[in-house]
């Protein structure tokens, strides 16, 4: 078990780098969604679907 750890410690770090990655953007973007900012960044008041993504207004 030792030697395939050896053998793929570099994978290993890789993958746990991407996932931490993706963990960071996913936080990030349901924190924004909480704050009611929009991911795409276009302003809601001129959006024309502004209904179907933030039904609130």
């Amino acid at each position: 078990m030792l030697a395939w750890l050896t053998e793929n410690i570099s994978t290993i770090i890789i993958c746990a780098v991407l996932v931490a990655v993706v963990a960071a953007i996913i936080v990030s973007m349901v924190k924004n969604r909480k704050k009611g900012k929009s991911s795409c960044g276009y302003g809601c008041s001129d959006c024309p679907i502004s209904t179907s993504c933030n039904p609130k207004k």
